[in-house]
């Protein structure tokens, strides 16, 4: 039986300073040109206010091929010679919650297994998608996968507020997916209603990368459920993100 495409596109992500394993999140490929990106959210790498400080990545590849796929570990160095080699970037608004780090092909095993989303995969029509639109977020919460085919799971979630306004002037527009902790880093998905758009094997709009839960901070604890809100960057940051760096 055939895996479905949008699950190739997603790696579950452990975050290690040394060899302590610190949190667990999600990240998915992105290709630009012959580049390949592990992209994620930044307080993934790096957040200091919870003095959270890893110094390398492990993903999960899955090799073999896809009907019979086992899972392999990947190491991904976050600095070199001291500096940090992940990618982010700011707005107007302040920095952006999402980083993308470049991972050597050379280095990955040849016979993994993956699908990446490319800029073709980014919307250009922001007035075609609708406040309550159905919407896919692809991730590990808490963790979780199916241990046999190594495969994230899938949430349904609608779209929650106007889609391509900066919600309160920040760089996201909010879901109403149920979501964990672990799922920081997943990609946010539309899939593609006219064939004829669809791009090569993966017909998905990549709308953008799942950030947090979103509450309220006067929120009465006892008496008042969460929101149940999540706010999601726009994933054309990504074009700025893989942008080819000056040598």
């Amino acid at each position: 039986m055939k895996i479905e495409s949008i699950l190739l596109t997603t790696v579950r992500i452990q975050t290690f300073l040394g060899v302590q394993p610190l949190t667990n999140a999600t990240g998915f490929f992105f290709e630009r040109g012959r580049q390949l990106f592990l992209v994620t959210c930044r307080h993934v790498l790096v957040d200091t206010p919870s003095d959270h400080h890893p110094d390398r990545l492990e993903i999960e590849l899955r090799v073999g091929d896809e009907q019979s796929c086992t899972g392999t570990r990947f190491s991904i160095p976050l600095f070199d010679n001291g500096l940090s080699v992940w990618r982010t970037c700011s707005d107007i608004a302040g920095d952006v919650d999402v980083a993308a780090v470049e991972i050597s092909r050379r280095a990955m095993p040849r016979n993994a297994v993956f699908r990446a989303f490319t800029r073709r995969h980014l919307t250009q029509d922001m007035e075609s998608i609708e406040v309550g639109q159905p919407i896919l977020v692809v991730g590990y919460p808490l963790g979780f996968q199916d241990n046999v085919h190594f495969l994230p799971v899938v949430r349904q979630a609608t779209i929650a507020s106007s889609f391509g306004l900066r919600f309160q002037g920040q760089g996201y527009f909010l879901t109403d997916a149920r979501t964990h902790r672990g799922t920081s880093g997943a990609p946010v998905v539309l899939r593609v209603a006219d064939s004829r758009q669809a791009t090569s094997d993966l017909p998905w709009l990549l709308l953008g990368v799942h950030s947090a839960r979103l509450d309220v901070g006067t929120r009465d604890l006892v008496l008042d459920e969460a929101l149940g809100l999540n706010c999601t960057w726009y994933a054309d940051v990504l074009t700025t993100l893989t942008d080819a760096r000056p040598a």
